[in-house]
């Protein structure tokens, strides 16, 4: 996730089994930049969201998202996981 405004992005990670998404990597102005070059370059979307990023900078790295965020994070994270065609896990579906 980005600000653009401000030049600070946010890197998550989601296993599968685990409790919330995890902070991977935050940072501002050149970090930032080198965080969005990496995310291009491995074909990882990104999505402005300088709200979100303004809560998220202020957790630690490897910090799980708190479950005040849960919401705004999955949302992105759905939205990540449309672009590249994945299909969504929804337990109450699953066999």
């Amino acid at each position: 996730m980005v600000d653009k405004k401000t030049r600070k992005a946010v890197a998550l990670a989601y296993e599968i089994n685990s409790a919330a998404p995890r902070i991977t990597g935050q940072g501002e102005g050149f970090v930032a930049d080198a965080i969005l070059a990496k995310a291009k370059e491995m074909g990882i979307p990104t999505r402005s969201e300088p709200e979100l990023v303004e809560f998220l900078m202020q957790l630690k790295l490897n910090e799980l998202v708190p479950p005040k965020l849960y919401a705004a994070v999955a949302e992105v994270l759905a939205w990540a996981y449309e672009l590249d065609g994945k299909v969504i896990p929804n337990p109450e579906n699953a066999p």
